[in-house]
């Protein structure tokens, strides 16, 4: 039997979201259909709605929802109906990354994220009209209800403000897991994160976590600068103010430069100078994505330094998720100051919103 949902539909590129009813088919196999409490917009989202990775339309995007589970199909193992759960990435669970713990790197990732496939061959929503794409990042989040393979959940305690939770299953685990899986620094190393928003700040949390000092913050909005300190920066630097950021870095660290450096920006000249504000022997985390070429001074490289790339955060879901809830309930990780709640159907101001800068996190939550 189908579920009348309702779902914030992409007609076209570049345009405006549609919220409207569709029909959701019941979950089969390892499916679950899950109740949608929140779903973070994210970054990513928006760069699909433009024609990022050739998604095809239409679409229900959305991928970091969290909701009570419905029903569940026969294979969905230890998830049971009335389970909370945060639903992050999608991985095959068969290759050698994933069978090594980096299924952020699935050899299928790109496929199960992007191509919105149908799940064991058939479509998630149906319409009078036309065909709409599920699946995305399989999930399609940006719903009241989403069909969501077993191994994307993440089981979380009820007593947890569920609505708020979403967001962890991407933009908050890849920002901390930057620092916490990928870094994995020593007390007292230093840090720099280009970039305060959602990804940046979750990453300037992880460090005051880890105990790095300094911790510096690089952005161009005064109020992200100030949210930065707030959440454990010891320094921060403007750049419509402090233009050569890689000396502001080297003048903070006593000429040294920064062990590490996180940036989530995606623009060449500030990953350049990210790169060159390091120590010798240190390493950039670029967070970005999107396939901008990138040149950096290669004399760098003979002082040990070093580029690497991250998605997810090199996460493993089901144990990086309960960790970052461990610090927000020990108040060391308060992601939910960053939010901002929006009704489902407001879901083109809150994309506005976020486009603006004038919203670090938005999540939609449903009406029904």
């Amino acid at each position: 039997m189908s579920t009348t949902i309702t779902a914030a539909v992409l007609h076209t590129l570049s345009s405006d979201f549609s919220v409207q009813q569709l029909c959701l088919r019941e979950p089969l196999h390892d499916e679950v259909l899950v109740e949608i409490a929140g779903s973070g917009i994210c970054h990513t989202d928006i760069k699909v709605s433009q024609g990022y990775a050739g998604v095809p339309l239409p679409v229900v995007l959305g991928h970091e929802g969290s909701g009570k589970v419905l029903q569940r199909g026969s294979e969905a193992g230890d998830i049971e109906v009335g389970d909370h759960v945060v639903m992050s990435f999608p991985s095959c669970g068969c290759c050698r990354q994933c069978s090594t713990g980096h299924p952020a790197y699935c050899d299928q990732g790109q496929q199960l994220s992007f191509s919105c496939q149908p799940l064991h061959g058939l479509p998630a929503f149906s319409n009078a009209e036309v065909q709409i794409h599920g699946t995305f990042f399989g999930q399609s989040s940006f719903a009241s209800h989403a069909l969501v393979s077993r191994r994307n959940l993440v089981r979380v305690d009820k007593q947890l403000p569920l609505s708020l939770l979403g967001p962890l299953g991407c933009g908050f685990q890849t920002g901390a897991g930057a620092v916490l899986n990928v870094l994995q620094p020593a007390p007292a190393t230093s840090i720099a994160v280009f970039g305060a928003g959602n990804v940046g700040l979750s990453a300037v949390m992880a460090a005051k976590i880890a105990g790095m000092d300094p911790v510096i913050a690089i952005d161009r909005n005064p109020e992200r600068l100030a949210t930065a300190i707030r959440l454990g920066a010891s320094h921060v630097i403007d750049s419509n103010v402090d233009t050569d950021l890689a000396d502001s870095i080297l003048r903070i660290t006593s000429a040294a430069g920064v062990d590490y450096a996180v940036d989530t920006t995606n623009m060449p000249a500030i990953i350049r100078a990210a790169f060159a504000s390091l120590a010798n022997r240190g390493t950039c985390v670029h967070s970005g994505g999107g396939g901008k070429d990138i040149c950096i001074d290669g004399s760098h490289l003979l002082h040990g330094r070093t580029i690497t790339g991250v998605i997810q955060g090199d996460s493993v879901p089901a144990g990086f998720i309960p960790q970052l809830l461990a610090y927000y309930q020990a108040g060391v990780f308060p992601f939910d100051t960053l939010l901002q709640m929006y009704p489902i159907e407001r879901i083109n101001e809150a994309v506005a919103d976020m486009r603006s800068g004038r919203v670090i996190k938005p999540v939609l939550r449903s009406m029904n």
